[in-house]
């Protein structure tokens, strides 16, 4: 009977007999003792020596091609390790070397920006948005203009543990960045861990309705009551209806005030303006004291600042 040699065997036989083999398997085992990385390893990780090194080429191979720091990519898109965007570290099991992986510091920053961009919520709300800065406002503008800029930078001070209780509402001619200021302060408040709401306000409108046939209205409303701090861009923009202005807006702006959460607001009216806006309905109705309702509590959520300058979209 054929005695059937050992796979081991006949691999130890294989190699003695292939010089060429043998020779790229020394210079690989020496480029990875010899790595100074695997060198500072052996030196600094307690119960690894060389010998077991020598038992582990390939998982040491494996670390010190990657890197450690971010030295060896370029950017976080073209990272070069095996998990993009985690960093390899040596685990020693008995004489097993295993390799864990823990997030590099630039993957730590992108989720970390990621993080603060799903802070801002938007619903029909320009890109532009989520790139508003305080630095980036204009501040050589008008004596009116600056006064707006200050008003922004005084609410942002005011940031601590609690959220002051009232918000802002910047009103001026179209064009004018009243936007931009929202999406300022909705990005200074989500590097304070604050969750914002930004609706364009003639979208919400429609929203809304079109949740009537879906059950979904209740739970939106809701969500907009609920959430930390609510921007309400371009009211008076909306289509004016009794039902939405009445049983939506109010009950919306109604619960923010007797629970103390901030609204800002952006609008081509003045306070004085909206209420006679907001008093006719699109079907002709009249409503003036149910309009001078929902300025009082637009009032009680938040502090009119004039927006003025040139119609930047016109630049």
């Amino acid at each position: 009977m054929t005695r059937v040699e050992p796979i081991q065997e006949s691999l130890k036989k294989w190699m003695k007999n292939n010089e060429s083999f043998r020779k790229r398997m020394n210079q690989a085992r020496r480029q990875v003792l010899e790595s100074p990385e695997v060198k500072r390893l052996i030196e600094e990780k307690e119960g690894l020596t060389t010998t077991i090194a020598e038992k582990n080429l390939i998982k040491l191979h494996e670390y010190d091609t990657q890197s450690k720091a971010c030295e060896k990519c370029p950017s976080r898109e073209a990272c070069i390790n095996i998990l993009p965007g985690y960093v390899p570290r040596v685990e020693l099991e008995g004489e097993e070397v295993r390799l864990a992986y823990d997030k590099c510091p630039r993957q730590m920053k992108k989720e970390k920006e990621q993080k603060q961009r799903d802070l801002v919520k938007s619903l029909y709300m320009p890109k532009e948005l989520h790139e508003a800065t305080v630095e980036r406002l204009d501040y050589s503008g008008t004596d009116e203009r600056n006064e707006a800029v200050m008003k922004t930078l005084a609410y942002i001070d005011k940031l601590g543990e609690e959220l002051p209780q009232k918000g802002l509402y910047f009103h001026g001619l179209f064009g004018v960045g009243k936007t931009y200021f929202l999406g300022a302060i909705a990005n200074e408040l989500s590097n304070h861990d604050v969750e914002t709401m930004v609706i364009y306000m003639p979208e919400l409108v429609r929203e809304m309705k079109a949740s009537i046939k879906d059950d979904s209205l209740t739970s939106k409303v809701d969500a907009f009551k609920r959430v930390p701090v609510l921007m309400l861009d371009d009211i008076g923009a909306e289509s004016q209806s009794a039902w939405f202005r009445d049983e939506i807006l109010g009950s919306i702006l109604q619960h923010r005030m007797m629970e103390g959460l901030p609204v800002f607001f952006t609008s081509n009216y003045s306070l004085k303006e909206l209420e006679q806006v907001m008093g006719h309905t699109n079907k002709g109705e009249v409503g003036a004291l149910k309009a001078s309702r929902i300025i009082e509590r637009i009032r009680q959520l938040s502090e009119p600042v004039e927006v003025q300058g040139p119609n930047r979209r016109n630049q």
